[in-house]
């Protein structure tokens, strides 16, 4: 072990393997998966972790940073594990949860069902209070009544607290009010007031952000409790990063205090990477193509610019996103990258409907018992299992950790789908790809054809563990020429985290006619907001050198409830604003009224650089010494092409160009490669796959 080293830790947990990546100070990057432990998640991390630093060969206390992506707030979200909550709001407005958006996600489904609220109308409770929409007390808050409700929420067994008064976003004083009371009075209740995470109008919006919050707190707390101390167990010292819903980092008590902001961690580290390894390379225009253990995404990469969005829906099965269908989920408006997502992974269990037709996921066999062929306790075939069996996959996983049993996945794929529909248990397996390859895809054309983008002009980057097992086909699906697999697909997300910076946001309302701008009020704002980032970041180890303020002004068609955010320069002029609001509608809606705009709210990304992050223009690969495959195996490709005896490259020492059928083999991924396509090394360790 060396003590001069300086080193930089990635952590992706997954449903089924948790991925860790280590950057060295003299350039080398080591890698690990280990099975996830979905019962307590930090254990899995601390296993990696410990291997990595022995891989290394370095000691704990050359750990400079641990950068974490964690799914506790989404699983927290899925599974409704999350504390006792309660809600104080204003009088007369106990059930804007309940109430919602009053929409359905989809207008025709008559076998739709609401998601129930996360705080029942038991534990929602009002007070006496009331202000304007200008900012004016018109009714004073009732302390008496306050202290006597919260009395009775912790009595009923309430351990975390959501306040969310009408307006309060104008002027916070009774919130702020309450927030100082209660603490006072019960120093153990964990406390959120929504002017705390959205000082923004729109009710419903405010209210169920403040209560997911409020909802994940505790748990994502204790989480991260337990793995610093772990940390600190084996002697690392080091501050712990976590990676929010935005691609972004902010620190640990960040996390801890403001969890809506981290829900969506792990996904969103993924497409940012994405969009990072795009910049580096000089590719300006991809789809990034995410695929693990549980599910599949897809974000959009245009011009340069990662596709975002400052509101979403968490929800169970298939998410994609849409500006226009709401009510699917919990909505919460922050920050987000925005990800089409679906429930099919490699550990997506697959069976026949009762209709008779095969049909995987979104349900996924984990990491406990995991696929039939890791013979673990699994009895259902999934992903994997179909791979395996038509060859796609070699006989172990994980750098060689996993042995594979093709016959426990033929047997499964013939016992639950082959006998019913007289297949054999190789065409069972075919169908099971077939339908998971069109699911993917689906979540592809949710961010390209369904925008108005032809993914045909797209690079289709595949990441994940099986992002490149599946990438080849679903390019011929959507008629994409080209697949780039970069350099250690199977932790990419774990990187992406790595190339991070730190991200903290802040809001302030700025309703009323842009026609009426007022540039000192909105300076003002701008000031505080600047001084408030600064503060923050300064709290985040960084120094002016290392800041940018980013200012956005929020703007919508009066009249409209979206809103959309412009670019607020250092001497903002109105029409020139109104200007680029008209070019970005007309660019999402095709069309732009002439109707007057409004300003809603000003948002301010805090930005703080850092030094030592991952930059993805590896030193070339092609000068090593190549080497020819080092075997073959029989894979099918479908009916036209039927099972063809393929070549098996180690992706160590792969030759600069190769041409389909090939499978290449790396301890963390694996590519398949059909007929008709060639791949090729680039000067940075990735693999561009071209379709002829």
């Amino acid at each position: 072990m060396t003590n001069s080293a300086e080193v930089r830790i990635g952590v992706d947990i997954g449903g089924t393997f948790t991925d860790l990546v280590l950057t060295h100070s003299d350039g080398r990057i080591v890698h690990r998966k280990v099975s996830s432990t979905p019962a307590g998640p930090e254990e899995a991390v601390l296993t990696g972790v410990l291997q990595l630093l022995r891989d290394a060969e370095v000691d704990a206390a050359a750990v400079k940073e641990v950068v974490h992506g964690t799914t506790v707030g989404s699983n927290t979200l899925l599974q409704k594990t999350g504390a006792p909550t309660g809600l104080i709001t204003t009088k007369g407005f106990r059930d804007v949860l309940e109430i919602g958006r009053l929409r359905t996600p989809s207008m025709f489904d008559l076998q739709w069902e609401k998601p129930l609220p996360l705080i029942p109308r038991r534990h929602r409770r009002e007070v006496t209070e009331r202000m304007t929409f200008d900012g004016k007390v018109l009714i004073p808050l009732d302390e008496v009544e306050l202290v006597q409700v919260a009395s009775e929420l912790v009595d009923s067994g309430i351990t975390s607290l959501a306040v969310c008064f009408l307006n309060s976003y104008t002027n916070p004083v009774h919130e702020h009010a309450a927030e100082k009371i209660l603490a006072a009075r019960f120093p153990l209740l964990k406390i959120t007031t929504s002017v705390s995470v959205l000082p923004e109008p729109k009710e419903y919006e405010r209210t169920s952000t403040t209560a997911v919050n409020a909802y994940v707190r505790p748990v994502l707390e204790k989480y991260l409790t337990r793995l610093e101390d772990g940390l600190a167990s084996i002697g690392i010292k080091a501050p712990l990063l976590v990676c929010n819903s935005n691609g972004a980092l902010a620190s640990s008590e960040t996390a801890r205090t403001k969890p809506v902001f981290f829900i969506s961690s792990g996904r969103a580290a993924g497409a940012a990477g994405g969009a990072r390894l795009g910049d580096a390379i000089g590719l300006r225009d991809m789809v990034v193509f995410d695929m693990g253990g549980t599910t599949a995404s897809a974000s959009l990469v245009q011009n340069g610019e990662l596709s975002r969005v400052t509101e979403y829906e968490f929800r169970a099965g298939i998410s994609t996103p849409s500006r226009f269908i709401k009510a699917g989920g919990y909505m919460m408006s922050v920050p987000s990258v925005d990800v089409a997502e679906v429930g099919s992974g490699a550990g997506s269990i697959a069976y026949a409907d009762d209709g008779g037709l095969i049909r995987v996921g979104p349900t996924s066999a984990g990491a406990d018992p995991g696929p039939v062929c890791y013979g673990l306790g699994g009895t259902r075939p999934t992903v994997t299992d179909a791979n395996l069996v038509l060859g796609h996959l070699p006989d172990s996983l994980a750098g060689g950790s996993l042995r594979l049993s093709v016959d426990k996945a033929r047997d499964a794929l013939h016992d639950e789908l082959g006998a019913g529909f007289g297949l054999s248990p190789e065409l069972a397996a075919f169908g099971v790809r077939e339908v998971v390859n069109a699911n993917m895809a689906r979540a592809i054309r949710a961010v390209t054809i369904e925008r108005g983008v032809d993914p045909r002009d797209f690079t289709l980057v595949a990441i994940g563990g099986s992002g490149p097992v599946h990438a080849v086909d679903i390019a011929r699906l959507l008629s994409m020429p080209r697949v780039l697999v970069p350099a250690s697909p199977g932790v990419f997300t774990a990187m992406g985290m790595l190339a991070g910076d730190i991200e903290r946001y802040f809001i302030r309302p700025m309703t009323g006619r842009l026609a009426e701008f007022d540039h000192a009020r909105v300076n003002d704002l701008l000031d505080q907001m600047r001084a408030d980032a600064r503060a923050a970041l300064m709290s985040e180890g960084k120094s002016d050198d290392d800041m940018q303020l980013l200012p956005e002004l929020n703007m919508r068609f009066r009249g409209q409830e979206l809103f959309l955010p412009i670019p607020l320069g250092d001497d903002p002029d109105p029409q020139a604003l109104r200007m680029a609001f008209l070019a970005a509608y007309e660019a999402i809606y095709s069309y732009a009224p002439t109707d007057a705009v409004e300003t809603v709210s000003i948002r301010l990304v805090g930005r703080g650089l850092r030094h030592g992050k991952l930059d993805f223009r590896f030193p070339s690969s092609r000068n090593r010494a190549a080497g020819a495959a080092k075997g073959s195996r029989r894979v099918y490709f479908g009916e036209q092409e039927g099972w063809v005896e393929t070549p098996v490259y180690d992706r160590a020492v792969m030759p600069d160009r190769i041409e389909g059928p090939a499978i290449i083999e790396a301890t963390d991924s694996t590519i398949s490669m059909p007929p008709g396509s060639t791949a090729a090394l680039d000067d940075h360790q990735n693999i561009f796959i071209t379709l002829n």
